[in-house]
């Protein structure tokens, strides 16, 4: 197989050729010019109730074994954030199942692992402050109990129950000092969660409070993960972190840049988008300092994950577990909670191509293959440049576009996923 068909909003298709695979090779050990660690998703079993508000069943093998791919490449593991579907599917029973496994695994290859603490297993959206406390402390315990790095993470409940910058230091100061160990912040902006929007404050005032719990601990922080997407705030707090701090971007859409650093200071990385292009994203730290060859194998990736983030962002989790299961780490692209219907066929469709561009195609033939058995089961014919007889692009769907009885549904014959939510 020697070309790949792509799929376009308005039903036509047509055939790009299908890149070799990247010749990059493993390292020896974990990475050294940067602390890395790939946020890592999860992968339920076959036969499971993979539908929305079922509690979440693992298929353990492939779960655990995409976290051994990526130590194998020298990434850390970032295990039970957004990623994972943590307020996406993810409950509480199979979040402490996989903190567990997880940090046992890694301490079986000598693999580096965070896991994210959060407040997710109260049983109300409001709680008081006391409350955050103790179920933060609660999964603190749970993490440093199974051997692993802590991630304190933006919690739903405090972003309702905080009534300003002293609340904040408050929970921040209570919970830290339970740690047994230092601990990384996490501020994730709203494009990944509505619910976090103004977490630490507003766009002025949440830096400072994000410094005064930084003060507040000492060294009990090592560092924090930032997910706003923005490039120039990441880099405005990064030269105000206390001495000796790291700064993990999170920003999917910038992190080439961020990574490689001003001159002056540059981002550690704490990525959903390594889960997809980790091969790559090892490749390109090991070439550091030369940062020419950095962006040589970097660059080209960036443009996947802007795609894969693009809004509604917190449906980015569809487009790493479909190329998981394109680069043969999964045996479906089935997600916890149905999520794998958050994306269109032809929004994968780019996917593809721009997967195929970078070099994110671990095993180009198998990724075709599997690729072209979806468009199939759902009708497309990869043979025929219009399916099923291509509409305008922008013209919705009616019901007039259903498929006639005994006739195969296209992906003409449906209205298009909408590329936001209300």
């Amino acid at each position: 197989m020697t070309d790949l068909t792509l799929l376009a909003a308005d039903g036509t298709t047509r055939t790009v050729p299908l890149q070799p695979a990247p010749t990059w090779t493993k390292p020896d050990g974990l990475l050294t010019e940067r602390v890395v660690y790939a946020a890592a998703h999860v992968v339920p079993r076959g036969g499971s109730e993979t539908t929305p508000g079922a509690p979440a069943d693992l298929d353990w093998d492939s779960t655990l074994a995409f976290r051994h791919h990526l130590w194998s490449w020298g990434l850390g593991v970032a295990d039970a954030m957004d990623t994972a579907q943590r307020n996406m599917g993810l409950d509480p029973a199979a979040t402490r199942e996989l903190v567990t496994r997880s940090a046992a695994e890694a301490a079986g290859v000598g693999g580096r692992i965070v896991v994210g603490v959060n407040t997710d297993d109260l049983p109300s959206e409001d709680a008081s402050l006391d409350a955050i406390v103790d179920a933060y402390v609660r999964q603190l315990h749970h993490a440093e109990d199974a051997g692993a790095g802590v991630v304190l993470m933006a919690s739903r409940h405090l972003a309702r129950a905080a009534s300003g910058p002293d609340d904040y230091r408050s929970v921040y100061e209570r919970v830290i000092a339970r740690a047994g160990a230092p601990v990384v912040l996490h501020w994730l902006g709203a494009a990944f969660d509505p619910a976090l929007a103004d977490f630490f404050g507003d766009e002025r005032s949440a830096p400072e409070t994000v410094l005064a719990v930084m003060r507040d601990a000492g060294e009990r922080v090592s560092g924090i993960k930032m997910s706003l997407l923005d490039a120039s705030a990441e880099v405005a707090l990064r030269a105000r972190l206390p001495e000796g701090t790291r700064m993990y971007t999170g920003d999917d859409f910038h992190y080439v840049d961020l990574i490689a650093g001003d001159g002056d200071a540059h981002s550690d990385a704490l990525l959903g988008a390594f889960a997809a292009v980790g091969p790559a994203a090892s490749a390109a730290i090991r070439a550091l300092p030369d940062e020419t060859a950095f962006r040589a194998v970097l660059g080209p990736t960036e443009a996947l994950a802007r795609h894969v983030f693009s809004a509604p962002t917190w449906f980015y989790k569809t487009g790493i577990a479909f190329l998981s299961w394109l680069n043969g780490h999964q045996p479906s692209p089935a997600m916890v909670g149905g999520l794998h219907a958050g994306r269109s066929l032809p929004h994968l469709s780019e996917t593809v191509r721009l997967a195929n561009d970078c070099g994110a195609l671990e095993q180009p033939e198998l990724a075709a293959r599997r690729w072209h058995a979806l468009l199939a089961v759902h009708g497309v014919d990869r043979h025929v440049t219009s399916v099923g007889g291509a509409q305008p692009a922008g013209r919705p769907g009616s019901a007039g576009d259903v498929a006639p009885a005994g006739r195969l549904g296209s992906a003409a014959d449906v209205a298009p996923v909408p590329e936001s939510v209300a």
